[in-house]
């Protein structure tokens, strides 16, 4: 079948992406379902920094790829085999997939999954080959969804199922910001009775670590970020204190579980540096591979702070999907207050440059 999509053409073209264009949007082709996979019409797609990552060239991947990995839609065909899903399903998508067998899967999350891993690195489907093409020519999958698209073949274990009283931008923000964001607090490094929270970095990942902090109510929470904006957003949704990096410096502030979203090098050591004696830096941001930081060895082991990466929220999605999502619906998780816009897939260039601008927490394409 022929769907529309946004393509990466190459890696690299400067900003504004608006005037580059490094993604096109046009026909393409899509071919059916294999054992194991469906095809889902695309309902909403979130705009991650992982996407703007592959744009700038900071993640490497192969192109020509149809991006996207963040995104819900209603399941309308179901691959030879596949008995656990039914057409017409809401889904949200996993930007990795788990095979369930692996050395990774046996971690229950905290390690990732080897062949999700294996495929989403070489453009593939966890099942193996590609499914798009353009002109004849393959077009590569990103992270086992391509999402900025009408539709997507996806493996069943790229999927979660999720009730129709979620709504499509809910479902999708809850399958990469809240799943990384609220799992490194529920999975990484869950915060005990009285102890306090603070994250560095207030994007979509790291406002839904706020949430998802603010909803564990074990203590204060504290947010940080360069970007006024989202620091008195974060003050609305429950934060008790906000601070700018360099407030954050001065002031010498603590907290016992920090989580760093923002993925640079001065927001990881900041979040070290913020961690008070016995406490827990957890990681979830993704800085260039070459990146280094410099911390001190000695502070943790005499303070006695432990680091820990966490990759998706160290998180199980068949697991954790469906409880952050009764989170949404009991009124625990204001997922809504993530999106910040909403717009068409002819936006998708602009909404690179808004990321890179720090403007955006979600902007959520509709199709």
């Amino acid at each position: 079948m022929q769907i529309t999509g946004a393509v990466l053409e190459e890696v690299g073209r400067t900003s504004p992406f608006a005037e580059s264009r490094p993604l096109a949007v046009g026909r393409l082709d899509l071919a059916a379902p294999e054992a194991g996979e469906v095809l889902v019409r695309i309902e909403a797609a979130g705009v991650c920094h992982s996407d703007l990552s592959v744009v700038d060239g900071n993640r490497a991947r192969p192109v020509p790829m149809l991006l996207g990995h963040e995104a819900a839609g209603r399941v309308e065909l179901l691959g030879p085999g596949v008995t656990d899903l039914r057409v017409g399903q809401r889904v949200v998508m996993t930007f990795l997939p788990r095979c369930g067998e692996c050395a990774g899967c046996a971690t229950a999350g905290r390690i990732p999954c080897g062949p999700g891993s294996a495929s989403n690195s070489s453009g593939e489907l966890l099942g193996g080959g590609r499914r798009l093409s353009r002109d004849g020519t393959p077009v590569h999958h990103h992270l086992g969804v391509s999402a900025f698209a009408t539709h997507a073949v996806v493996d069943t274990r790229s999927v979660v199922v999720v009730d129709d009283d979620v709504p499509p931008a809910v479902a999708a923000v809850l399958g990469c910001a809240v799943l990384t964001g609220g799992g490194a607090l529920l999975n990484a490094a869950p915060p005990e009775a009285g102890q306090d929270v603070m994250v560095i970095g207030l994007g979509g990942v790291g406002m839904a670590a706020l949430l998802t902090a603010v909803a564990l109510g074990t203590g204060a929470v504290v947010a940080v970020d360069a970007v006024a904006a989202k620091r008195e957003q974060a003050l609305e949704l429950g934060a008790v204190q906000a601070l700018s990096p360099d407030e954050l410096a001065a002031s010498g502030t603590t907290a016992d579980v920090v989580v760093e979203a923002a993925g640079t090098v001065r927001a990881f050591e900041a979040a070290v540096a913020a961690t008070a004696p016995g406490g827990r830096t957890v990681t979830v941001g993704l800085p260039h591979p070459d990146a280094r930081a410099s911390i001190s060895p000695l502070a943790l082991v005499a303070q006695a702070k432990t680091v820990i990466g966490s990759y998706l929220g160290s998180a199980v999605p068949s697991r954790d999907i469906p409880v952050l999502a009764q989170w949404w619906r009991d009124g625990r998780l204001p997922v809504e207050a993530l999106v910040s816009a909403r717009i068409g897939l002819d936006d998708v260039n602009h909404a690179m440059d808004e990321l890179a601008a720090g403007r955006a927490v979600r902007q959520v394409i509709e199709l």
